[in-house]
Formats: C-alpha cells, structure tokens, sequence
C-alpha cells in the first residue's frame, strides 16, 4: 500500500462512461488532466487496484444508479458494476441501485442485486426524480418501501443523495435531507447513508438526521477537506457515524491522496481520523 494509513473510500465513480449521456459526460471531463487514467480504471478493475495501492486506499465503494433518463446509465449498470468488482471483493465495493419509476418489482430486483453481489445500493433522488420518502401518503412510487425493506431485512446499507447536482437535467428540490428522516423512522434497522451530507445548502439538516437516528450516517464525499470543518462544525460529536469519500474523479476532487492528505491536517483527533477513514466503514461494509 502506498501509506501507512487504512483508507476506505466509500464513494468513487467509476462506471461505464459509453452509457453517459453527451451533456453529462462534457460535464465530467472538464478540468480533469487525469482521463487517461480514469478511463483505463474503467477498462480494467486491476488497473484501478493499482490506482488504489498507489494512492494509498485498501478499499473503495463503487457508486453506480439507474438513471436513463438524466444520466444515461440503464439498468445493466448493475451487471457492469458486480462483474467489474468481482474478482477484488477485497479492494472493491459493488454499488448499485434500483430505479422506483422504471422497476415493475422493485424489492424483488433489490433482492436479485444483492444475490448477485451488489453491497450497497444508492438512491440518486436529484438523478432518478424521485423523492426519497415518496412511498408514503399516497406517494407515486409505493415500491420503494419494498426496496428499504428487503435492505433492512439484508442488512444491506443505502447510500442516498443528500444536496445538490450541478448535471444537466438533475432536479435539486429531491435532494433535501428531511425526507430521509421519513425512511429513517419508518426502517429503523436499515443502515442510512447520506451522501455529501447535504452539501451545500443543508448541512445542518443532515447534521440533525445523524445525530437523531442511529441508523443514520454521513458520507462526506464532495466536500473539499480543507473546509469541512466549516460545513460541520460538529463534526466530532458524530465522528463515529461519518464515512469518509473523495467523489473522485468528479469535478473538483484532485485525487484520493490528496483529499486524504487535506483530511490529515485538520485539527481532528487522531483517533478520530482513524475513525472516519476506516473504522466506521468496517463496520458498516466489513471485509471479507
């Protein structure tokens, strides 16, 4: 490994970039110097293990979602992520998802992903136009309550989009953390990601949500490092329940190392680094 250091990055994106949309996929190169290297991680899983070991990360959780409409990304995400991680499940965490608007079974799919080696699964709700807690009170998509249940009844996590998206065609009024809190009461047992949690408008509300449910957690991908401690000034209070991720290689995020190096120097505890690098997502996606 390239540090010393036990590193899970639990949100990067690498996944099939012929499925992206052309709008979309002008918006990701721009500004990266790095494409060669990012597309030959998405050719090929050993060449991002070596990534990996250069940078210094032992693990990393792939996100991939259902989104054809927005993103370009069809069902068949799903097959492309699990066969893309399979031969490192040690290194490399398949992520998935389960589109409510376009799944005829959507609990059954959830269970077909999981057999099928998907670990965690991500809602997009910015991406797939879908409120989080649209199952309740006559909502248009009831079937998502069959996805979060038979995740909880797995024990499988669900990582949702908490914020904002800058992508063409996203829609930024389903990314408010509050309608977590819904999905959070309704399946206490289910382990609850948030992802960038809320940034950048609601970081308190987000913030709120951890520290009330246990079941909640806070990804922290997206965030630069060098001002998350002006985004969560509390960040101590609920170190054992915040994650760590970079989002690379999304716009702005120079690469793992780097945000891991920015992380390092924050005022934080050492024991509390530890934590959010790697103890938290052990016990939430253990290895093995």
């Amino acid at each position: 490994m390239g540090s010393l250091t036990r590193v899970s990055d639990l949100h990067i994106h690498i996944h099939p970039r012929e499925m992206l949309r052309p709008e979309v996929a002008l918006a990701m190169r721009a500004g990266r110097r790095d494409l060669d290297r990012v597309e030959a991680c998405t050719r090929d899983p050993g060449a991002l293990v070596q990534l990996l070991d250069a940078e210094g990360i032992e693990r990393a959780a792939l996100i991939n979602y259902v989104s054809p409409d927005v993103m370009g990304f069809t069902d068949t995400v799903n097959s492309w992520v699990a066969d893309y991680c399979r031969p490192h499940r040690d290194r490399l965490i398949a992520v998935g998802s389960v589109h409510p608007r376009f799944s005829q079974d959507p609990g059954g799919d959830a269970a077909r992903l999981f057999d099928a080696g998907i670990r965690m699964l991500k809602l997009h709700p910015p991406h797939q136009l879908v409120h989080a807690n649209s199952y309740r009170d006559g909502g248009p998509w009831p079937g998502l309550a069959s996805v979060y249940r038979v995740a909880e009844e797995r024990g499988v996590p669900i990582m949702i989009h908490t914020g904002t998206s800058i992508f063409p065609g996203a829609r930024n009024k389903y990314g408010h953390p509050l309608e977590v809190d819904d999905v959070a009461v309704d399946f206490p047992r289910l382990p609850l990601v948030l992802a960038h949690a809320g940034r950048p408008l609601w970081m308190e509300e987000a913030f709120f949500l951890a520290r009330r449910h246990a079941n909640v957690h806070l990804d922290l991908s997206g965030i630069p490092p060098a001002r998350l401690l002006e985004y969560l000034p509390r960040l101590e209070s609920i170190a054992t329940k915040a994650l760590w991720g970079t989002d690379w290689p999304a716009p702005g995020v120079p690469g793992m190392a780097a945000n891991v190096a920015a992380f390092r120097a924050l005022p934080l505890p050492e024991a509390i680094q530890d934590a959010i690098l790697w103890g938290n997502a052990e016990r939430l996606l253990p290895s093995g």
